[in-house]
This record gives structure tokens, C-alpha cells and sequence, in this order.
């Protein structure tokens, strides 16, 4: 066992090693500096709002139009900022950042180390190394923005507080269970675009949980209208409807149904048809998500909830697709559960590979200026199609189970049903230990 586990090793480490390199010349060519530019935001809004005796929603980035656009319970998760300098807020974001990514991406990928046998240091190892080249997720570090840490908490609550079984193929005794709910409430508290949650759990009939989920953030409001009354009278009033604090509708990085309608026509986007397209993409994603729940497999109803938020939100830059991230995950998850050499797995590795490298290739910044025609419409919209393949394709799967155990895989988008197995006869000596 100890010489399997040093010549993995041998092998793994200068894998690992090697990769990393890779990803950080890669990094260093396609990364776009952003300078944390959302981070300066709100390090800027909250000083202006503790420091200066200031309105939180009147202050703006100089030279520019963007200010803070977070609901209330938001300033006042960052209310101690006020007294950090802002190297050190810097510091602290990009730590919680990595802390939330890699616990999130564990969670998902060790099923797949487990499954393969692959060494689990190594498997996490090789996912964190591709997360870090994913354009959203640099996105998200170099812009400064929090997008991991929702993702991190509505996986905390799906993954461990909802699901049958934990990430890690074990029951959670009934007294945790009892506070499914809380992280999504925190996280629409946050943002309100995480609310799409409170919606998962209430159509797939998780009543006990949309309550605590609903609880949570509107008790978590109330107490930030109770501590800071005129951020938020203003913000309930005036800034959520204000929709120039957060920029152009048909801005390329807007990788929504609202900015595919809007760059059709920029000066006058047409907002029936978006309501169309919005409602049609969710009735798609209730159709899919209701057999994963009942099935109570929340890591693909947590997949295919982040896809659909991502397509029906009025503004998704590119940095909020790190929601994708789990839909990925979960396409070589599946792929590894197929037969080796099979048609099924070769597909679905092919769309995770190819989805995978669109997405670090910034190839819609190349219509940033000019998108009209063909060419422009679909390469514009890129990354919207690759949700909706990710929506529409994405295999459901069977009952979760404890470890040791395989879910089932159940027929369904991009799964192809196995034939009947006929168990072989039991030789003599299993009729005798079985009875």
C-alpha cells in the first residue's frame, strides 16, 4: 500500500507542480487586471458611509457611476472595512475568496476522486489548479467581488443541510438539519439574486426549509432597518430601482437572456421578449429540477438552479458565472460514472472539456465593440449558450445513498438508459454463506 501510494506520488507531485506553472504563465497572459475594482467600491462606500458621516447609496467611484448596489444586511457585513487599510482588505477578501472556493470545490470533486480511485490531494489539486484559469473565478479576484463566498453558503446549506447524504456520502444527525435554509437566506440577504434558492425549495417541496431561507433574510433585513434606517429607506426605494449604478444592459460581459435582447437592439431593448425567454428557461429548469430533488440529489438541483439564475438575472457579468461552476464539475462526475470507453462518457467529457475552455478563452471580448450580424449575435452571446447546453444537458441522477453505496443513474437529457443486467448464478459456496 505504501509503495502504490509513493509511486502515485512520483507521479502526481510533478503533475501538479508542472500545471500550476502552466496556469500562472497562462494567468499572466490572459488574467485582465481589474485592480479589485468592486472591492475599492465598497471599501470606498463604506468609508464614506462610517468615517464621513455619509449616504452609503450617494456615493460613487470616482470618475465613474458606480456605487453600492447591495442590499443593507450587505453594508453591514462590511461595516468593520471602514477601519481596514485597504492593502489589508485586499488581503482578506482574496483569503475568504480561496477558503470558499476550495471547501465548495472539495465537496464536488471527491466524489469523483473517490469513485476513480484517484489519490483525493491530487484530485483537488488538479480542479483548483483549472478553477484558478476559469475566467469567471478571475474574474471574481481580480475585480474583488463575492460572488464565491454566496456560492459557498447556498452550497452549505444544499450539499450538507438538505441533501439526503453529505459531499462526503454520510447522514447529518437531525438537529443540523434542522437549520437547512439559513446560508440561502444569508446569501439573497447579501444579494438578492441567490433568491432563486428560496424558489428551488419551494417547488420542489422543501417547505420547512424555504420558510427558514425566507426567515433568515427577512429577519437579517429587518435588523439592518433597525441599525442603519436611512441606508435602508434608500436603498428599498430608490437605489434597487436604479439600473444606471450598475451599467449598460448590452455591455458584453453581461452573459444574460437581458443582455442577448439588449445588444439586439441597445437603444431599445424589446422587454417582452425577454420576459418570454425568461419565462420559458424557467419552466425548462423546473421540468429538470424536480426529479434531481426527488431523487435528493441537491448537487445537480445546486447546478442547475446557478445555470438558470445565471440566464434569467436582468444583469450576469462574466465574473457571476462562477455559478457555473458546479454544472462543470458535475459533467465529469457523471461522465465517470459511465462505462470506461463508452459513447456516454466520451460526450459528456467532451462537452465539460469544451465548455470548460470557451470559458477561460475571453472569446466573446472579441464582439466587445461591434456584435450586429450573424457572426456577431452568436459569438456575443457565447457563454449564454453554453448555460443553456448546461441547463438542457446536464444528466439527472439517480437516489443519493451512504458510502460505499453508487447512485443510480436515471434516464434523462444526455443520459442514455443501460440495459437489464442478469445477475450470474450463485455457485455453490455463496448459496452457502447466504442461506
Amino acid at each position: 500500500m505504501a509503495q502504490g501510494a509513493f509511486s502515485r506520488a512520483r507521479f502526481q507531485v510533478p503533475f501538479v507542480v508542472a500545471l500550476a506553472v502552466l496556469v500562472t504563465g497562462f494567468l499572466s497572459v490572459a488574467a485582465v487586471r481589474h485592480g479589485f475594482f468592486d472591492l475599492a467600491v465598497y471599501w470606498g462606500a463604506v468609508h464614506h458611509w462610517v468615517r464621513a458621516d455619509g449616504q452609503i447609496y450617494d456615493w460613487l467611484m470616482p470618475d465613474s457611476k458606480y456605487g453600492f448596489t447591495y442590499p443593507p444586511f450587505a453594508a453591514l457585513l462590511m461595516y468593520p472595512m471602514a477601519y481596514l487599510g485597504w492593502h489589508t482588505a485586499i488581503v482578506i477578501h482574496v483569503t475568504l475568496t480561496v477558503l470558499a472556493s476550495t471547501l465548495l470545490i472539495w465537496w464536488l470533486v471527491d466524489p469523483i476522486a473517490r469513485r476513480t480511485g484517484w489519490t483525493r490531494w491530487f484530485t483537488l489539486a488538479v480542479a483548483l489548479c483549472l478553477a484558478a484559469a476559469f475566467e469567471p473565478m478571475r474574474e471574481t479576484v481580480n475585480f474583488g467581488q463575492v460572488n464565491m463566498l454566496l456560492l459557498f453558503l447556498v452550497g452549505v446549506d444544499l450539499l450538507w443541510l438538505v441533501a439526503p447524504v453529505t459531499p462526503f456520502g454520510r447522514r447529518l444527525p437531525a438537529r443540523y438539519r434542522r437549520f437547512a435554509g439559513v446560508g440561502i437566506g444569508l446569501a439573497t440577504a447579501i444579494k438578492l439574486t441567490p433568491g432563486i434558492f428560496i424558489v428551488y425549495l419551494l417547488i420542489t417541496g422543501r417547505w420547512r426549509a424555504a420558510l427558514v431561507a425566507s426567515g433568515t433574510a427577512t429577519a437579517v433585513t429587518l435588523v439592518a432597518a433597525a441599525v442603519a434606517p436611512d441606508a435602508s429607506r434608500e436603498f428599498w426605494t430608490t437605489a434597487l430601482w436604479d439600473t444606471d449604478r450598475v451599467g449598460s444592459l448590452s455591455f458584453i460581459s453581461n452573459q444574460s437572456w437581458q443582455g442577448v435582447v439588449a445588444r439586439l437592439d441597445p437603444a431599445h431593448p424589446s422587454t417582452l421578449a425577454w420576459l418570454l425567454l425568461v419565462a420559458a428557461t424557467v419552466a425548462v429548469w423546473i421540468w429538470r429540477v424536480r426529479p434531481a430533488a426527488s431523487a435528493g440529489d441537491e448537487a445537480t438541483g445546486l447546478a442547475l438552479t446557478g445555470v438558470v439564475q445565471s440566464l434569467i438575472s436582468p444583469v450576469t457579468w462574466v465574473h457571476h458565472l462562477v455559478w457555473l461552476i458546479p454544472a462543470l464539475i458535475l459533467l465529469v462526475d457523471n461522465a465517470y460514472r459511465a462505462p470506461a470507453g463508452s459513447r456516454r462518457r466520451r460526450t459528456l467529457l467532451g462537452f465539460a472539456i469544451f465548455a470548460y475552455l470557451v470559458l477561460i478563452s475571453r472569446l466573446v471580448w472579441i464582439w466587445e465593440r461591434r456584435f450586429d450580424g450573424v457572426l456577431g449575435f452568436l459569438g456575443s452571446n457565447f457563454y449564454v449558450w453554453i448555460s443553456l447546453a448546461l441547463l438542457l444537458a446536464l444528466p439527472l441522477r439517480g437516489p443519493a445513498r451512504g458510502v460505499g453505496t453508487e447512485p443510480a443513474t436515471e434516464p434523462g437529457p444526455a443520459t442514455e438508459p443501460e440495459p437489464p443486467r442478469r445477475r450470474p448464478s450463485p455457485r455453490p459456496l455463496e448459496l452457502t454463506a447466504e442461506g
